[in-house]
């Protein structure tokens, strides 16, 4: 019989596979179909499709450093922890659903990028938005994860800032 335990183990995980599975079919579809620095409209000029392949962080950071530091910053020290966030999400019982679902978008878009840069050497980045006053770099669906469940934590922490404290 599946506990209710087990349930929101395999609900968790599920979650964080989702993420990561979006993220690879579209970077792979992206990788098969899209020349390095084609530009596909989209929506007119403001949302389109270009192939880059990004050796650094965000936005390029870090894409400068030497080998082993680049490798300690970018693949070590982001495998580290990832591997803690997964084992904090299937041991910690009481967080609000929507920390806990922010946590796994976080989880699963850093595992998509990180996956790449281990595969591949770079992460596939293949959108940008210019909206005249707003402009994005070029980013993937890991990145949106990223920032989708970051923006699920921060609304998570305002409301329980705000609540008061019960004696």
């Amino acid at each position: 019989m599946i506990t209710r335990e087990l349930l929101s183990r395999l609900l968790i995980l599920s979650l964080v596979l989702f993420n990561i599975g979006c993220d690879q079919v579209t970077k792979s579809i992206v990788r098969e179909n899209v020349g390095y620095n084609e530009n596909i409209k989209i929506i007119s000029d403001h949302f389109t499709l270009t192939k880059v392949e990004n050796s650094g962080a965000f936005l390029s950071s870090g894409d400068w450093l030497p080998g082993p530091v680049k490798f300690v910053l970018l693949s070590l020290l982001p495998l580290l922890v990832l591997g803690y966030g997964i084992y904090f999400v299937m041991t910690k019982t009481e967080m609000s659903k929507l920390f806990l679902t922010g946590i796994c978008f976080v989880i699963g878009g850093g595992i998509g990028n990180l996956y790449d840069r281990i595969l591949y050497g770079s992460v596939t980045d293949f959108l940008h938005i210019d909206f005249v006053i707003f402009q994005t770099g070029i980013f993937n669906i890991a990145d949106v994860s990223i920032m989708i469940g970051m923006f699920m934590i921060l609304i998570h922490l305002y409301f329980k800032k705000s609540e008061p404290e019960l004696a």
